[in-house]
């Protein structure tokens, strides 16, 4: 039974306290049951290295995790108060920017909540990647001062501090700490590094900061802007800043616990998420080298600890930075990276397996698959592309280091907290047990052909609908019409995501409106993304997209029938207040692009239908709830990659061909868009498809529209509907972040558990 109240913690009544007064104390509170709680411990952790965490606020999810929220709301409500009033005021953590971020946060989630002794580790940065505007329907992109707004209570400031050596460089760096609670269990830990000397006065217009000065900018942002050299030795600053703290962290801790090093994988389970933390192998070996273990020996003990987590097939997106980068800020590592390279050298001669290639230039990747013991792929279709095309030649090598763990995301938030009408309506129907055994919604099979149940999930549906309505019209001035279909494609805005498709099939509706065309139901497109700073073409769909939006919303012939809506600043705490409220998942990825996913898995939890290709989990998913429960469309996978590897694609063929598709395009640079957008912006996006269209969006047009058309004369059947709902939510119990981790954990890392 929990004994702490909120009142304890005010000094006067509920009823007097101020919105910040009172979130301090639920602030207090929590952080006082997470130390009763304890913190899951054992003689082996794993770091879970990451240079994203995209966490999301954390007063609910945290009360919830620990079995309060209910005691605090009834409190709260006792005296004229509503938690909602707390929750929208706290700030979200700026800690991360997409599924990688995302994914990080609900393994740490998991880890807690398994009992797993685990730590998360990365950077405190100061303003994120950035806090997104729009203005001359454009992007335009700010600090994200989130450390001021009281969220940086919850991360604590330790009196751990390590020396980092970079280049001429020394650096003294301080570790904060965040609990992450796990679900009904201890707690862990989120720990962060930053340096004391970082001024967020350095930054000037926008985002703009000088790069050069490494003690005053380090950890200022989230990915600062690359396109120029300053840039990119920056990102290879941060970089190193974190893993030598981890690894310098990782190593006290073990000798605490009783490592004598030479034991080390005994003590410690490093998984590095992405190519971000690659730099931790060198790190550890030089360091193990200081203290004495033979440079050969280290190279085995840092294998045998060490797990890679591969997460992209894109070129560009597995990191690989020229030698005088390293030479100017790491060049005490360079001569071991180059001894590294040499002894994979004496036993495989092949080029494209070097950790540095004939030009210098070092491979991140390949350094992560040589010196770990483990390498996996995030969707089972992933981890095959990896094998059997990407990383052939490495699978060759290495067959037994390679497995699949597909990704999972954490109910307790993407459904207990975001959606408690729906979790109420699941708990009626087949008890508690699913909160910490998602396979157990699986026991709502049998309503799907429950008409009354059916009719519950619509009714819940629609309450989220209304909801989010009134919610994005005080937001940003969108009135969207609740009995519309949401059609929702919200994730980072890349070009293989393919926000350009959806935006071609809503000129297209447009185009069918204004010929005279009169659909059943409205549609809310609905758009949520933010594009990198140096990500020109990100940004000119961006444009596009708000400069059709002005035109779509402002037709009074159109607007009854379609409404295109861009979301500012779309993060976390936006997605749980739409996911639950959205009709259609967009799942659009050219196949084959997408490693996995995790927004599908959160919509199927919901209630949304995919939309999608047969791409990352969406293979999964298709799977799980058979073809008449998902809507798929586009080029096969293998199709896909055979056009790259025989460079076949012509972009112009296909827009010669389909008049549909031609009419859509041309509408990009049409009087009415030039009118209402920048000529330049549009124009380049016009001539990048037509030139390029490198992730072949005009191939699948045809089909995409075809089973948009179908899905959205399959919302009509709003029964038949509603069963597409109930299987998804059913069938989304696989998607368990939990599951996820057990499966790292039983295959990888080889944890005991803290029960």
């Amino acid at each position: 039974m929990n004994t702490l109240k909120l009142r304890d913690y005010t000094g006067k009544a509920l009823s007097e306290c101020t919105i910040l007064e009172l979130y301090n104390a639920a602030l207090a509170l929590t952080q006082d049951a997470c130390r009763n709680r304890g913190y899951n411990s054992g003689k082996k952790k794993v770091y879970y290295i990451s240079a994203e965490f995209l966490i999301g606020k954390l007063l609910s999810n945290n009360l919830i995790n620990l079995g309060i929220y209910d005691d605090v709301k009834a409190e709260l409500a006792e005296a004229g108060k509503d938690i909602t009033e707390l929750e929208e005021f706290e700030y979200e953590p700026s800690l991360g920017n997409g599924g990688l971020g995302r994914l990080a946060a609900c393994f740490i989630d998991s880890l807690a909540t398994l009992g797993l002794p685990a730590d998360g580790v990365g950077l405190a940065y100061h303003c994120g990647l950035f806090k997104q505007s729009f203005e001359d329907r454009k992007q335009h992109m700010r600090p994200d001062y989130w450390r001021k707004w009281g969220m940086a209570n919850w991360m604590k400031r330790t009196d751990k501090h390590y020396k980092v050596q970079c280049g001429d460089l020394e650096l003294l760096s301080t570790m904060y700490e965040i609990d992450v609670t796990g679900y009904g269990s201890k707690c862990g830990r989120l720990r962060l590094f930053d340096l004391d000397t970082v001024n967020e006065g350095l930054i000037g217009s926008g985002i703009g900061f000088d790069k050069k000065e490494i003690e005053k900018n380090l950890t200022l942002f989230l990915y600062p802007d690359d396109s120029d050299e300053d840039g990119k030795l920056l990102r290879v600053y941060q970089e190193y800043f974190m893993v030598s703290n981890a690894a310098q962290l990782i190593l006290d801790e073990c000798v605490e616990r009783g490592s004598n090093l030479h034991d080390l994988a005994d003590y410690a389970a490093i998984q590095i998420n992405d190519t971000h933390p690659s730099l931790v192998i060198p790190e550890l070996v030089r360091l193990l080298t200081e203290k004495g273990i033979e440079e050969k020996e280290a190279y085995q003990i840092v294998t045998d600890v060490c797990a890679y987590t591969n997460h992209t097939i894109l070129a560009e997106a597995l990191e690989t930075w020229p030698k005088h980068f390293f030479k100017a800020v790491v060049p005490h590592l360079m001569p071991i990276i180059k001894r590294m390279n040499d002894a994979v050298k004496a036993k495989y001669e092949e080029p494209s397996v070097q950790i540095i290639d004939e030009y210098g230039n070092v491979h991140m990747a390949h350094m992560d698959i040589h010196y770990s013991h483990s390498v996996n792929g995030v969707a089972r279709l992933h981890t095959d592309i990896l094998k059997e095309t990407e990383l052939n030649n490495f699978y060759k090598l290495y067959p037994e280091k390679f497995n699949n763990k597909t990704n999972g995301i954490t109910f307790r938030r993407w459904v207990i907290e975001c959606n408690p009408e729906l979790t109420e309506l699941i708990t009626e129907k087949i008890g508690e047990g699913w909160k910490t055994d998602a396979r157990q919604l699986e026991q709502l099979i049998p309503y799907a052909e429950d008409e009354t149940f059916l009719q519950c999930i619509l009714n819940r549906k629609n309450t989220k609908k209304h909801k989010f309505s009134a919610w994005i019209e005080q937001y940003q001035g969108d009135k969207v019409d609740p009995e519309s279909v949401y059609d929702v494609q919200i994730k980072r805005l890349h070009e293989y995501k393919r926000q350009q498709l959806n935006l071609l099939w809503a000129i297209d509706r447009y185009l069918h409106i204004k010929d005279g065309y009169r659909p059943r139901r409205p549609v809310t497109v609905f758009f949520g993304a933010k594009a990198a700073p140096a990500y020109v073409i990100a940004k000119d769909i961006i444009h596009a997209i708000l400069a059709f939006s002005s035109i779509v919303n402002n037709d009074p012939e159109v607007s009854p029938y379609l409404k295109v809506v861009m979301l500012r600043n779309y993060n976390v705490s936006m997605a749980e207040k739409l996911i639950p409220a959205s009709d259609i998942s967009e799942q659009i990825s050219l196949a084959s692009k997408e490693a996995s996913g995790t927004g599908n898995m959160k919509f199927m939890l919901n209630g949304a239908v995919t939309l999608g290709t047969m791409d990352g989990a969406n293979v999964e998913i298709a799977e799980l709830v058979g073809e008449d429960n998902i809507f798929t469309f586009g080029q096969s996978s293998e199709e896909v990659i055979e056009h790259y590897k025989n460079a076949d694609y012509v972009a112009k063929n296909w827009y010669k061909k389909d008049k549909r598709l031609a009419a859509a395009v041309d509408f990009l640079v049409s009087e009415e868009m030039l009118e209402a957008g920048d000529r330049k912006l549009l124009k380049q996006l016009y001539d990048e498809l037509l030139g390029k269209d490198w992730f072949m969006t005009f191939p699948d047009f045809e089909s995409y529209c075809k089973t948009k058309d179908k899905a959205l004369a399959a919302y009509e059947d709003r029964m038949g509907w509603a069963k597409k709902m109930a299987v998804n939510i059913a069938k989304a119990g696989y998607f368990s972040s939990d599951r996820t981790i057990d499966q790292y954990n039983n295959d990888i890392w080889h944890l005991e558990k803290d029960c």
